[in-house]
């Protein structure tokens, strides 16, 4: 990499993490705040869902803005609003709507990082899918540092520090952009191509789109309610951790401890992501990976304590190791013209249809349990594979 690649690597690696760690933070304390707003978790699950909704369904606007304005004032912006909207939650915390509200807005600017970021990347990085996978390294330790470092800062300080710490660390980043000269990359001039090949690619993106609708619903309703599942479905193991001489750690802390475990092991998955993408066929690499991680998802419905927490491993594994090879197929798929746009219609379907997955989370939740919640999305992931299938056998012709 030469001096620009590495600062457009970096800036963006720091985006990717603390953008994962924003929307990470939320569900290590959702069992907290049942106490402290003495609502059932069914009720306080959905608080989120304005959060996870603009997360997603700002990808397009956001996207459309970074191919007109560029994503360097856009990356400035995420940080700036998002540490804003971070420390609004901590007074926000006298009711249940304005925190809804408080979280709405850190959804809404944290939802800049990834078509901002990722067309940044898959622009301006000679060797995109390896970038991709790096990248997605970084997002994956803000999926895993948050669980743990929210369940450790409510522990020592109170959700209301908690909050206001997240704020610090959002406002920290757009510090460290000045720092760190980035120069946005040239845009190459659309290729000509034969009408047959455009249809195909139009084919190619359409099918990715509905994957990742699906992959949307899977992603979120998993990672929404896995702190509280390992917490409810691990008694026995923390029981026998309880035994250990010195353990004065909470329970909510293990389950979220626990929870940053499983999200180091989606770490690997995204490197190992990012080699498939790079080596070999992206298509045939999404659909594998989509078909080893749907067996884990499922097993998650009946399993408990260590077991539950191997198959959580494998499953995150694959689930999160798909996204470099997700992410080169976008850029595979579309003009260099376009690019923050495709990626925003990418996380408008996955991050926006997804955010959906909060509401049913609850909804199946109160009508049978957390265990159905794996059922559905087990569902959810064959349906995922199946889509990459047809998929693979549409684009054949095509050259990627």
């Amino acid at each position: 990499m030469d001096s620009t690649e590495r600062s457009i690597l970096t800036v963006t690696c720091f985006g990717h993490f603390i953008s994962h760690f924003n929307m990470m933070f939320f569900p290590a304390l959702i069992l907290p705040l049942t106490s402290h707003f003495n609502l059932d978790l069914s009720l306080i699950v959905p608080l989120s869902f304005w959060m996870y909704l603009l997360y997603g369904v700002t990808a397009l606007p956001w996207g459309m803005l970074s191919d007109r304005i560029g994503a360097k004032p856009l990356l400035h912006l995420q940080y700036i609003g998002a540490g804003l909207c971070a420390a609004a939650a901590a007074p926000a915390l006298s009711s249940p709507l304005a925190l809804s509200l408080a979280l709405g807005g850190l959804g809404l600017f944290s939802g800049i990082y990834h078509p901002a970021g990722l067309g940044l990347i898959s622009r301006g990085m000679s060797r995109m899918s390896m970038a991709l996978g790096y990248n997605g390294v970084a997002g994956n330790a803000g999926l895993a540092a948050a669980p743990l470092a929210a369940g450790i800062m409510n522990h020592l300080f109170g959700t209301q520090a908690a909050f206001l710490i997240l704020g610090g660390l959002n406002l920290a980043g757009s510090l460290a952009m000045l720092a760190l000269p980035l120069h946005e990359p040239k845009r190459f001039p659309s290729e000509t191509r034969s009408s047959g090949h455009v249809r195909r690619l139009a084919l190619g993106f359409g099918l990715l789109c509905a994957c990742m609708i699906l992959v949307g619903l899977v992603y979120r309703g998993s990672t929404v309610v896995l702190p509280s599942y390992f917490e409810l479905r691990s008694e026995a193991l923390f029981q026998r951790l309880e035994l250990v001489r010195g353990w004065v750690l909470s329970r909510n802390v293990a389950a979220t401890a626990l929870t940053s475990l499983v999200f180091v092991v989606g770490m690997a998955g995204q490197y190992l992501g990012g080699r498939v993408a790079e080596r070999f066929d992206p298509r045939m690499g999404y659909l594998l990976f989509h078909s080893l991680a749907t067996p884990f998802v499922l097993a998650m419905a009946y399993v408990r304590g260590v077991t539950l927490f191997g198959a959580s491993a494998l499953f995150f594994l694959f689930i999160l190791g798909m996204q470099p090879i997700e992410n080169t197929l976008v850029a595979r798929l579309t003009p260099d013209r376009l690019r923050h746009s495709a990626y925003g219609v990418k996380f408008i379907l996955n991050f926006g249809i997804g955010a959906f997955a909060v509401h049913l989370a609850g909804l199946i939740e109160r009508s049978w349990d957390l265990t159905a919640v794996y059922l559905f999305l087990a569902a959810a992931s064959a349906g995922v594979a199946a889509l990459a299938a047809v998929l693979v056998l549409a684009t054949r012709r095509l050259s990627l």
